[in-house]
């Protein structure tokens, strides 16, 4: 007979299996291209481009050599491929140099060449050029209003990619005519290759009337430097089709599908069923809480839809529109709405984190709640909805000693959510 590990131990190994899954050790070797005729040169972003890169360099017998930009605090040693650290999510002059000199670096290149791009989330703010006529602040500033408006991860990488100048298929068109190999970890709803670091090196359909639409959409103010190359179309991207992209291809190696997989079967080894609901929920981080609150509510008192012992798995990303000042993350501010409205119901718990360690801008990966939840905070003068509306969700649960933290993780296949019904 199975012992089923206490709620806490079983919410945290599911977890840790889904950063498992996505490390790059294990996803990398097995899409390693042929050895080229000519150079393998290997380029890269993003908060797991420093881990792919030391697993290529582990597998690859044959000479190489490359750089990737990857954030502070998550390089790992490389002999031959150099690791530049820089800003996410909002950029600086570090990724702005390091985007530079990848651009250089593949440059002239032959056909009998392959570029080896590794690519994983948060590519979009390490990989920082903006196109001529643009200065760094007005990037920063835009990355920081974006950040704050409450729009997708798709509609934000639409601005940035007709504000680059190597976003949007246009890293490829720098590579011609050689090879290129992009291996990919998937941080995105729907895997949507365009949305991966914003889409270095594939072609890109939208427009900068598009991004002007989402501008408006979101009444964010543009400098007067961004808004002439997007009403000028200056800063149209790489489209599909273009020539210089016939000589490249994009392997997924890791998404946030396998990460959700990985965790069902801890929990089946430990007796709980597990029913995925989705691997690209999107929407405001405590509209999604109140309605996963429903469905555990229905589940735990009718045993629809699911009967319990179970858990509900889910991934994507959702959106935080921040009107307080606290310290929050989408994670954080999921399980707190969460936590509301399941106001207190035995035999419900539940982990939220960001699978790259970082909920927000704090370097804490997610939280616990539990049935106890804000009973502890009320005992503690903490009010909880006071702390969502002023979007406090780490402030609340790191004074419970319920915060997650993991330490970079050397991945990214963005949120997990699990909510466990016993």
């Amino acid at each position: 007979m199975t012992t089923t590990p206490a709620p806490r131990a079983l919410l945290q190994a599911m977890f840790q299996a889904a950063i498992e899954a996505a490390q790059p050790s294990h996803c990398i070797p097995p899409h390693l291209p042929p050895a080229p005729k000519g150079r393998l040169i290997v380029i890269g972003a993003g908060k797991a481009s420093a881990a792919m890169a030391q697993a290529v360099e582990r597998h690859w017998p044959g000479q190489l050599s490359g750089l990737v930009v990857t954030r502070y605090g998550y390089a790992v040693p490389c002999e031959r491929i150099e690791i530049v650290e820089a800003s996410h999510p909002v950029p600086d002059a570090a990724g702005m140099q390091a985007a530079q000199r990848m651009l250089e670096l593949v440059a002239n290149l032959q056909a009998d060449d392959t570029v080896l791009c590794l690519i994983s989330g948060g590519g979009s703010s390490l990989l920082a050029l903006p196109l001529d006529g643009i200065g760094l602040e007005d990037k920063q500033a835009l990355n920081r209003a974006l950040l704050a408006s409450g729009a997708t991860i798709g509609e934000m990488n639409c601005v940035r990619r007709h504000l680059s100048a190597i976003k949007g298929g246009r890293l490829a068109a720098a590579c011609h005519p050689a090879q290129v190999v992009t291996l990919a970890i998937s941080d995105v709803p729907g895997d949507k290759l365009g949305d991966i670091a914003s889409g270095p090196t594939v072609g890109d359909a939208t427009t900068c009337e598009d991004a002007l639409a989402i501008v408006r959409r979101y009444g964010i103010t543009l400098p007067d430097s961004l808004r002439a190359v997007l009403e000028s179309g200056r800063g149209e991207s790489v489209k599909p089709g273009d020539p210089r992209l016939a000589c490249t291809q994009t392997t997924l190696v890791a998404t946030p599908q396998m990460a959700l997989e990985a965790a069902a079967q801890v929990a089946r080894a430990a007796g709980v069923t597990p029913y995925i609901l989705g691997d690209s929920l999107e929407g405001e981080a405590r509209d999604v809480g109140k309605v996963m609150a429903g469905i555990a509510l229905q589940t735990a008192v009718r045993g629809q839809p699911f009967p319990a012992p179970c858990v509900l798995l889910s991934g994507g990303e959702t959106t935080v529109t921040v009107r307080g000042n606290g310290r929050g993350g989408r994670n954080v501010e999921f399980l707190l709405a969460l936590g509301i409205a399941l106001d207190g119901h035995t035999g419900i718990h539940a982990l939220a984190g960001d699978t790259d360690g970082v909920d927000g801008q704090e370097e804490i990966a997610g939280a616990l709640l539990a049935p106890d939840t804000l009973q502890r905070a009320w005992a503690l003068g903490i009010k909880p909805r006071d702390s969502l509306d002023n979007n406090d969700g780490h402030g609340f649960f790191q004074a419970l000693g319920d915060a997650v933290i993991t330490g970079p993780t050397l991945t990214n296949v963005n949120d997990f959510r699990a909510i466990l019904i016993t």
